[in-house]
């Protein structure tokens, strides 16, 4: 019988290898746990994991593929209703873009973060 894989273990070792500075192999790791999360419907984990493998590809210099991954985590957390989560990632992935030159994905970025700040604040 094959050992089910455990994605709160998988998301520990991603987390150790990120602090030893192994982005890459950490990234592995956060992605493995990221689809197992979704997989058992924990999607706050799924995207904060997706968001750290991000950070990994940003500390890598690989800013379009951290975009690509702050925005999916942004788009998972918007989706469960992790409002104030989804504005981190798009924070990011626009730091991203502002790496990249792109001013109009960071224009983009900055009216749809102050969108949702406004929505988030009439909530209160």
């Amino acid at each position: 019988m094959a050992e089910k894989e455990d994605p709160i273990k998988i998301h520990r070792e991603g987390t150790t290898l990120s602090d030893l500075g192994k982005h890459k192999e950490a990234i592995e790791k956060f992605l493995q746990a990221s689809q197992l999360y979704k997989k058992s419907g924990n999607f706050f984990d799924a995207s904060y994991t997706l968001f750290k493998a991000a950070e990994c590809s940003f500390m890598l210099e690989d800013y379009e593929l951290a975009a690509e991954r702050f925005l999916e985590a942004a788009e998972i957390a918007f989706d469960k209703g992790f409002d104030r989560f989804a504005v981190s990632a798009l924070e990011y992935a626009r730091d991203c873009y502002k790496k990249l030159d792109k001013t109009e994905k960071v224009e983009e970025l900055e009216r749809k973060i102050k969108e949702v700040k406004e929505k988030l604040a009439e909530s209160f």
